[in-house]
């Protein structure tokens, strides 16, 4: 019977851990806010365009975190206070910076949010192949003579 290493044990532990821990990511949605459809539909699309700052992968609209609902409740109030989506995008930009953003501008201080993963894709590569190439090992050149005296022992061992 062959025996997984711990190593192989630890990590297939961490994966199931993880699968239990996100299941509660697929809950029912909150739903927060008043009956007018039109406005609801108008703060969807303009949270759809802000990043949540708690989880940072997803935007307003589709995160259930504290800090998503009460941003989401600021751009509804904006909204019915008359601001337009642009005053109320650069609302959240004064306060919580271009970060907030889910397509932030090209601009120098967000160079690093649209060529760090290129960068350290092309940095994770780079390494990968100098590893590789290290790994690499020339093969050592058997002296012929010692060919000759390996080949006359099979020969030997196969007439006897």
């Amino acid at each position: 019977m062959h025996k997984l290493p711990i190593r192989s044990l630890l990590l297939y532990s961490l994966c199931a851990v993880l699968l239990l821990v996100t299941g509660n990511g697929y809950a029912d949605p909150v739903v927060v806010g008043g009956t007018d459809t039109v406005l609801e539909r108008h703060v969807t699309e303009l949270t759809q365009e802000l990043r949540c700052l708690v989880c940072q992968n997803q935007t307003i609209a589709d995160s259930q975190a504290q800090l998503a609902i009460d941003l989401k409740n600021q751009v509804r109030e904006k909204l019915t206070q008359g601001m337009a989506d642009k005053d109320v995008v650069d609302f959240m930009v004064q306060r919580y910076g271009d970060f907030v953003l889910y397509r932030p501008p090209l601009k120098a201080t967000t160079l690093l949010l649209w060529f760090g993963p290129f960068l350290l894709l092309a940095f994770s590569l780079i390494l990968l192949m100098l590893k590789l190439r290290r790994r690499q090992e020339p093969a050592e050149t058997v002296p012929a003579a010692d060919l000759a005296r390996a080949a006359a022992l099979l020969v030997s061992k196969e007439l006897s």
